[in-house]
């Protein structure tokens, strides 16, 4: 049985902050073999829970992998229905078969930060 994970990409790089990414890399995991599918673009839809959730799951998306993430956009993607993996980092491919490997676990890595206001500050996601 396959799954499509999402990446949030900067170039060829995970984008280490979710909520910013101008992008997304699609992957199929078919066994331990990821396999490419296409990008996604998050123009616009930058911070916005539900936009990126329907995004996600017009597209068959199930797992987000990802660097860090705040705990709302965890809610959101979490209520419905997608699985977060966070803590990842590294070229998008290499994550990409590091997951179909079963070797990425999440490390519940959270922003702290409250989003909901200028979001041109510098923070620390743990």
């Amino acid at each position: 049985m396959s799954q499509k994970i999402a990446i949030p990409t900067n170039g060829e790089v995970l984008d280490a902050h979710f909520g910013r990414a101008a992008g997304f890399t699609v992957f199929e995991i078919e066994g331990s073999t990821a396999r490419f599918v296409e990008k996604l673009s998050a123009t616009g839809l930058q911070h916005q829970h539900e936009g990126l959730a329907n995004m996600f799951k017009n597209k068959g998306v199930e797992v987000l992998v990802c660097g860090g993430i705040g705990g709302g956009m965890i809610n959101g993607l979490n209520a419905v229905g997608l699985k977060v993996v966070s803590g990842a980092s590294g070229r998008v491919a290499d994550v990409a078969q590091a997951y179909a490997e079963g070797k990425i676990v999440s490390t519940g890595s959270v922003c702290q930060n409250d989003h909901g206001h200028d979001h041109h500050h510098d923070h620390q996601c743990h």
